[in-house]
């Protein structure tokens, strides 16, 4: 059964700090040097410092920053910049923002998930994970005994029984309230009902929970656990080392918007769209759209429209042409791909990579070293060909919840940057203690 637990979670004292989008952050993947130093700037509490702290002229070594983070948390608490809940609480959330001119608001609430290794209860991931993010991750939860940032979990709820209660308690309370940079506005409330919440527990009992984000900060909570339990040092089953801090979300809420991944492709030399037609007009039916970023537009407005995985959009930087490209033939994928499932053969960016790029496009190229960047918006893809940053732009179908659950489920992992989930799940707002 999924075991969800509320907590006591430490939050940023207002009075203290003032407006918390002075003092929360994104999580530390999304935070490059230039961002950092903007949010060290921004406020001396803010949660960079922990969540990633920098390097310092003088370090004795490059785990002084996990000190120095742990030193941040230990006096914000002591001079009363962060306080405890009195009690276990869940902690609803939503988050109001704007994509492609439509406003959306993503809600769900956050809680603690007892850890569980995948394939062996209700937990399930989708994406693969690398072991550089999670040996840091580790370093400084091992450090600061505390979750800093919520993994993003989904669950299926096509009734919204869980959430309902919830959002029912806090529809007359005052929100507490964070603006980003982005202009996504974070908005949560504190629920401390012991019955309410007990009603939320047996209703997520027998649900699955599908890891949407954060795949590698709930491997590194099972290695912080696992690591105290060969040294004995774990209380016991309820030892708040044997959970992690989550965002629960419905995977029916109308707020829940898997966003595309652009891919951008180098490293093929000039191709034009006579010589890519050549290349995978075999597999594909093609249609040309037109020139230039309108035609981008155009290109991408048919694939939403279609809805489904297998049409892409390609745009040839040497001559500025879009083309419709609509597999007809994806049987090379069996053997492309023959450890895979028919599902995860059927997504989009497995078509792209395996069918379009690594069968078809350098079959035509032989010798080609293709390289990927990776963007969310077509006026990103247009901007990129423009100055020359790719010789190919792909437009690509966004995968589904469907998928995601369907391929999760069978404990099967989804190519890299299959989904994105916008936002990202605001830093600071509640921290989980598990030390």
């Amino acid at each position: 059964m999924a075991d969800v637990l509320p907590f006591r979670g430490i939050r940023y004292d207002l009075a203290q700090v003032g407006d918390l989008s002075d003092v929360t952050c994104p999580p530390y993947d999304v935070i490059d040097a230039a961002f950092q130093d903007r949010l060290y700037k921004l406020h001396p509490c803010n949660v960079i410092r922990m969540e990633l702290n920098r390097e310092e002229p003088g370090d004795p070594s490059p785990d002084e920053r996990y000190v120095r983070a742990t030193g941040f948390l230990k006096r914000w608490i002591t001079e009363h910049v962060l306080m405890q809940e009195r009690d276990d609480a869940l902690y609803v959330y939503h988050q109001e923002f704007a994509w492609e001119g439509k406003t959306h608001v993503r809600k769900g609430f956050l809680g603690r998930i007892r850890l569980e290794r995948f394939g062996e209860g209700k937990v399930f991931p989708h994406e693969q994970t690398l072991s550089g993010p999670k040996a840091d991750r580790l370093k400084l939860l091992q450090a600061t005994k505390t979750n800093l940032s919520p993994i993003f979990g989904l669950y299926p709820d096509p009734d919204n029984a869980a959430l309902a209660p919830l959002e029912k308690a806090v529809l007359t309370l005052t929100p507490i309230v964070a603006t980003d940079h982005l202009g996504v506005v974070h908005k949560f409330w504190v629920v401390t009902d012991k019955a309410l919440i007990q009603q939320v527990r047996t209703l997520l009992a027998d649900k699955p929970i599908f890891i949407a984000d954060g795949h590698h900060r709930y491997e590194t909570g099972i290695n912080y656990r696992d690591s105290l339990a060969a040294a004995g040092k774990l209380s016991g089953p309820d030892d708040p080392a044997n959970f992690v801090m989550m965002m629960f979300v419905g995977m029916s809420d109308p707020g829940l918007v898997i966003m595309p991944t652009h891919r951008l492709v180098s490293g093929l030399g000039d191709i034009t769209a006579d010589e890519l037609a050549a290349a995978i007009g075999s597999h594909f039916q093609l249609e040309r759209v037109g020139t230039g970023p309108q035609a981008a537009k155009e290109c991408w407005e048919l694939i939403e429209a279609d809805g489904g995985q297998g049409l892409f959009g390609f745009g040839t930087t040497k001559d500025g042409v879009w083309t419709l490209a609509r597999v007809t033939d994806a049987s090379p994928m069996k053997d492309l791909a023959p450890d895979q499932t028919e599902a995860w053969r059927e997504l989009g960016v497995s078509l792209l990579h395996k069918l379009v790029v690594d069968f078809l496009l350098k079959k035509a190229r032989p010798g080609a070293d293709v390289k990927f960047r990776y963007v969310h918006l077509v006026d990103e893809v247009s901007d990129a060909q423009a100055t020359g940053e790719c010789q190919l732009g792909c437009l690509v179908p966004a995968a589904r919840i469907s998928h995601v659950e369907e391929i999760a489920a069978a404990l099967e992992k989804m190519p890299p940057k299959s989904t994105y989930f916008y936002p990202k799940l605001q830093t600071g707002l509640v921290f989980n203690p598990v030390g």
